[in-house]
């Protein structure tokens, strides 16, 4: 078993694909990060080229490898969860990947909400266009409308992390955590459901085998030098990693991450009522599948990066506007794009800019914007409660919690101690420390000395930060009824 080397962590978003390495002693050394973009047919729709997604993954790889000067010990994989596509026997695409954004499914979604409860206590899931299964059945009607190849298993359905393992590994194969989100999976058996492949009329050969985290299937690409072999000793969806890279130091952590949207999520061995708003889902499966509670919000980086391109400003610049004004101004900016999230999980919801008056600035509404990542957040954290008793300390990752105004505002607005890790990239980590775990790189109790540094914001909440939230909820009252009035 190998006692010294690296791993090499792969760490594919929706934005980009950073690579890293993760040395013996845990510590984070070279990276790379190539960008990637998303495009919008029409509206509500979001689409990826999966070409692009897998040239970008070899890109960063190969980059990061050879910087070291010699191969890495095992690769992680660290990848979008619900973006969905469709690739023929020999593994290349048929569909686009569209993107777990996506709201084409909408309409079907509504077609099908006498099935929502059965639905949510199969999967643990909402019925909602965000997960994979209504995009499968929109990819079949387009790509296979008879079925036909999808039964003889000469169309292959999955998300990211299964379409990037059949390329660079020639394995059929699906992680069982990002199985999860693909609202198929049954998650009190842990296999795939065949009421479910009826209602989304999705045939079961279309599917992949479900794997372990760690099955570590072997490289077959030579997308290095000396890549041939290396096992990809670990395979988990992104808020999946994070979480495992948090609980690293605390097993009772409950994460947010932050990004173009949100995850707040926490291991649970109890229920999840579909009352408090929040997902069941497995985590990761290392022999055993690990239970977690999980709750999605739609739009918080992406809020940044469409207000960005209304005033033309960065979202950098943006962030420094919202702190030359003491508050909002009564303005509230709700980010219901395409409905909100949890833990409402509301189609109908409408976006909308509220309270403002003449004395209104562009510097109100940048702050608007930026405390709208928090106040989401909290209403999540706050159903998370009910879950998992209160936690008075959050662990936070991803690119946008490296701003430190912002992470005080989520101190401040949830009355709770944020702390924060010194890389907020920690998709990459969490999945290299499971990686270094099935190579024995480290064992569980060198892990625990990984442990990662990190800094945090103590809570300092006024009465204004009462208020804030007060006016918040008032904001998103409206944003949930029609215009005569009436509940959504």
């Amino acid at each position: 078993m190998p006692s010294t080397g690296y791993v090499l962590a792969i760490d594919q978003g929706t934005s980009s694909t950073k690579a890293v390495v993760v040395t013996a002693d845990g510590r984070v050394r070279a990276g790379a990060s190539v960008p990637l973009t998303a495009e919008s047919p029409r509206p509500g729709w979001v689409e990826q080229d999966p070409d692009r997604v897998l040239a970008s993954v070899v890109e960063a790889a190969r980059a990061t490898a050879e910087s070291v000067g010699h191969p890495p010990v095992a690769l992680a994989l660290s990848s979008q969860r619900e973006s969905a596509l469709a690739w023929d026997p020999h593994g290349e695409p048929c569909s686009p990947v569209i993107g777990w954004q996506d709201r084409r499914t909408s309409s079907r979604a509504e077609e099908l909400a006498e099935d929502a409860d059965d639905v949510r206590q199969r999967t643990g899931l909402p019925l909602d266009p965000m997960f994979s299964a209504l995009k499968f059945e929109w990819i079949l009607d387009r790509w296979d409308a008879d079925r036909t190849r999808a039964r003889a298993g000469d169309l292959r359905l999955g998300t990211v992390d299964s379409f990037l393992m059949r390329r660079l590994t020639g394995t059929d194969q699906i992680e069982l955590g990002n199985a999860g989100r693909t609202q198929v999976l049954n998650i009190d058996t842990a296999h795939w459901d065949d009421a479910l492949c009826d209602l989304f009329s999705i045939p079961p050969q279309s599917l992949p085998p479900l794997a372990r985290s760690n099955a570590a299937p072997r490289l077959t690409e030579e997308i290095f030098p000396g890549a041939t072999g290396v096992p990809v000793a670990a395979v988990l969806g992104d808020s999946h990693a994070a979480l495992f890279a948090h609980t690293a130091r605390d097993p009772e952590a409950v994460k947010v991450t932050y990004g173009t949207g949100s995850s707040i999520m926490g291991l649970t061995s109890g229920p999840v009522e579909a009352e408090t708003g929040l997902a069941r889902t497995i985590a990761w499966d290392t022999g055993t599948p690990a239970r977690a509670f999980e709750g999605n919000i739609l739009a918080t980086g992406a809020t940044l990066v469409w207000l960005s391109s209304i005033l033309d400003r960065s979202p950098v610049e943006l962030a420094a506007l919202a702190r030359t004004v003491p508050d909002s101004g009564g303005v509230d900016l709700v980010p219901a794009f395409a409905g909100l999230g949890a833990p409402w999980w509301d189609t109908r919801a409408v976006g909308l800019i509220s309270g403002f008056d003449l004395g209104a600035t562009t510097a109100h509404l940048a702050r608007a914007a930026l405390e709208s990542i928090p106040l989401q957040i909290e209403d999540v954290l706050t159903r998370a409660d009910s879950v998992a008793g209160r936690r008075p300390r959050v662990y936070v990752d991803g690119g946008p919690a490296g701003n430190d105004w912002l992470m005080q505002r989520q101190a401040d607005l949830s009355d709770r101690t944020v702390v924060r890790p010194a890389s907020t990239g920690l998709s990459g980590i969490g999945a290299a420390y499971l990686a270094g775990l099935t190579v024995d790189l480290w064992d569980e109790a060198a892990l625990r000395g990984l442990a990662i540094e990190s800094d945090s914001f103590d809570p300092a909440p006024t009465a204004a930060d009462h208020d804030r939230r007060r006016q918040w909820a008032r904001a998103l009252d409206r944003s949930r009824h029609d215009p005569s009035g009436h509940r959504q």
